[in-house]
């Protein structure tokens, strides 16, 4: 039985359904601490384009960076999957992160190690 504050299936997988909030909450579930916009950007980016983060123009960055900030952390959020700290720029995982867990397991895109 689901408790109080479950996520519904639903909301689960469209929470699931883009790509960057799979690659920022696979980040969080492995990481279990928090991590800063700016981890997160540079997972997303390890992921979506396998360029070193040298290699990469500031567009592409700021591009990511503000899609993490204004679309899909605002939406994480707003399911309780994680705390966010937009003044510091910090992204906390919470307890209702586990609900999603299983659906990450199943993403063969976040099967190698993250290093931040």
């Amino acid at each position: 039985m689901m408790g109080l504050n479950s996520i519904g299936f639903d909301s689960v997988l469209d929470l699931c359904q883009h790509q960057h909030r799979r690659i920022v909450l696979g980040t969080l579930a492995a990481e279990q601490r928090s991590l800063t916009l700016n981890n997160l950007t540079r997972a997303v980016l390890k992921h979506n384009h396998q360029t070193p983060l040298t290699e990469v123009s500031e567009d592409v960055l700021t591009e990511i960076r503000l899609s993490l900030s204004h679309v899909h952390l605002p939406k994480l959020a707003a399911e309780g999957c994680i705390n966010l700290d937009s003044e510091r720029q910090l992204v906390t995982p919470t307890e209702q992160l586990d609900q999603v867990q299983p659906i990450l397991a199943v993403d063969p895109a976040l099967e190698e190690p993250m290093e931040l």
